[in-house]
């Protein structure tokens, strides 16, 4: 790739995203819950020097149907990947695929100053950024 045809992750990003608090059941998380495509809630920070947390939709089936737990009993954050990796959104999409492949991600939130603009995906990268282009 060239660098005037480099695609970064700002260009195939997911911009709505599901922003929860972590002491939300989750039952109300999934109530509230409005981008099911991103298949992910993000957990916001309680306090300034805390982390950001994630949830997929994946982590919901391992870790409470398939437990038979009841999503009105176990709250978000005891679910909940925490801290994340997050992504830069000036990244190229061939660094990014290495990095999760790296790391075994799927998605992964993107940050900029400190706060969360979006999330990205293999999907995304693949269907945005190589077809897209």
């Amino acid at each position: 790739m060239k660098a005037e045809n480099r695609v970064q992750v700002r260009d195939v990003m997911k911009n709505k995203i599901d922003m929860i608090d972590g002491k939300l059941t989750v039952e109300e998380a999934l109530e509230q819950m409005r981008h099911v495509e991103t298949k992910t809630l993000l957990v916001n920070k309680r306090f300034e020097g805390d982390e950001y947390g994630m949830v997929l939709l994946s982590d919901i089936a391992k870790q409470v149907l398939a437990k038979d737990r009841s999503p009105a009993r176990v709250n978000i954050y005891e679910i909940m990947t925490k801290p994340v990796i997050t992504i830069e959104p000036s990244m190229d999409i061939r660094y990014c695929a290495r990095l999760f492949e790296r790391m075994g991600l799927s998605r992964a939130p993107v940050v900029e100053d400190g706060k969360i603009i979006g999330i990205v995906s293999y999907t995304d990268m693949v269907l945005k950024g190589l077809a897209g282009h």
